[in-house]
């Protein structure tokens, strides 16, 4: 999907993960970041939403919740990390990073709720009554309020298989009055996903019909008496959407694939944001005129199409359809290959779903490539695991 864009934007970032492959230093089935090249993308969001007067929560699920780099983020100037579910809220607070905002895709367990709340988040979005009692009486017991967004969703809306939640806009005026009796929790403002998407026939990404509903969702917040301070509309956020969020109206919004660059608008290499993150493989062994490199890494929204193996020169070839009823043990590649040959592929992931490892690399913009680190795909640093 976006092997092009990194050929063309970021070739240095293919000659440093061969590099360290070579010297051993990572293995295949590994996510190769070039680090400075997300900084920089990091800083052009930054710099324009600040501009917009929008303010951005990080989201660091794309990137394994890797917390090295959620750190060097967090330094050019994040409001705070977004959790898209409890297990990456767990991962992010026991390295200290703060998570601004969870419950949103996942919501906050009953059990951690408490720890949840010590965390002081600046928002929890709840889409059930139940929930939003839950965090007030857990609240109360910390001498705590706190400040909830309201999950919404209109009969028509886009909605992911899994995701099914919210509430209907003719049931917020009952929710709102039955939180408001709460004394633990505050209504802040309200959210919903996915509020932008790529269109591919128009080549732009363009709002769905969940924008619309988020704002006649904060109209309706409003005419009940609520300072709406938080319009969080998430998905797709990059340089193309921010100034079109900011028009309709939001206030926060969480920059995830556009921090790597692999946002679907650069497919073309045209974004600002450029390929900060390649997959290294290698070849493992050939079958029936097909090569195999190692798996673990595999994305079955990732769109992966091509690869280039490294036999003499970068050669392209084309990666034959994945069964994804299977485990992704190897990844098929057509045409023979010879073995242990290193294979590049640049594609759409979630990292936190796969079982990859991950590489920072800093230094590559400069001709100076240094290993930062490599961790595993919840962000758990192997050098530190291997030697505890």
């Amino acid at each position: 999907m976006f092997l092009n864009a990194l050929e063309k934007q970021n070739p240095a970032l293919i000659d440093a993960a061969v590099r360290f492959w070579r010297n051993g230093d990572i293995q295949p089935d590994c996510y190769v970041i070039d680090v400075d090249q997300v900084l920089e993308n990091a800083r052009l969001l930054q710099e324009y939403a600040e501009k917009l007067g929008l303010s951005l929560y990080l989201m660091s699920k794309q990137f394994g919740r890797n917390p090295l780099l959620c750190r060097l983020l967090l330094e050019t100037g994040y409001q705070g990390i977004v959790a898209v579910d409890f297990k990456e809220a767990r991962q992010l607070w026991r390295h200290g990073l703060p998570v601004a905002h969870i419950g949103h895709l996942v919501q906050t367990p009953a059990n951690m709720i408490d720890e949840a709340i010590s965390q002081r988040p600046k928002v929890i979005t709840v889409y059930s009554v139940e929930k939003a009692q839950e965090i007030s009486t857990a609240a109360l017991r910390q001498n705590h309020r706190q400040s909830l967004l309201l999950k919404v969703q209109e009969n028509g809306d886009v909605i992911y298989p899994g995701q099914e939640a919210g509430f209907l806009l003719a049931e917020l005026p009952i929710t709102i009055n039955k939180i408001n009796k709460m004394a633990g929790v505050e209504i802040i403002g309200v959210t919903h996903f996915p509020c932008m998407l790529f269109n591919e026939q128009q080549k732009s990404t363009e709002a769905t019909p969940n924008l619309a509903t988020l704002a006649r969702a904060k109209n309706l917040l409003e005419q009940h008496g609520i300072e709406v301070r938080q319009m969080n509309a998430a998905s797709a956020t990059c340089m193309e959407t921010l100034p079109k969020l900011a028009a309709a109206g939001v206030t926060h919004t969480e920059p995830g694939h556009a921090l790597t660059g692999t946002q679907p608008a650069n497919q073309d290499a045209s974004g600002p944001e450029k390929i900060a993150m390649l997959y290294l493989s290698e070849i493992s062994h050939s079958q029936d005129n097909t090569s195999f490199c190692y798996g673990g890494g595999y994305y079955r929204r990732g769109h992966l199409q091509n690869a280039l193996v490294l036999d003499g020169q970068w050669q392209r070839c084309r990666v034959l359809p994945i069964d994804s009823d299977s485990i992704d043990y190897t990844l098929p590649l057509a045409g023979i290959w010879p073995v242990s040959r290193p294979v590049i592929m640049c594609f759409r992931t979630q990292i936190f779903v796969t079982r990859s490892d991950v590489a920072l690399i800093s230094g590559i913009q400069r001709g100076n490539p240094h290993l930062l680190g490599v961790f595993d795909s919840l962000g758990n640093d192997l050098a530190r695991s291997h030697h505890e």
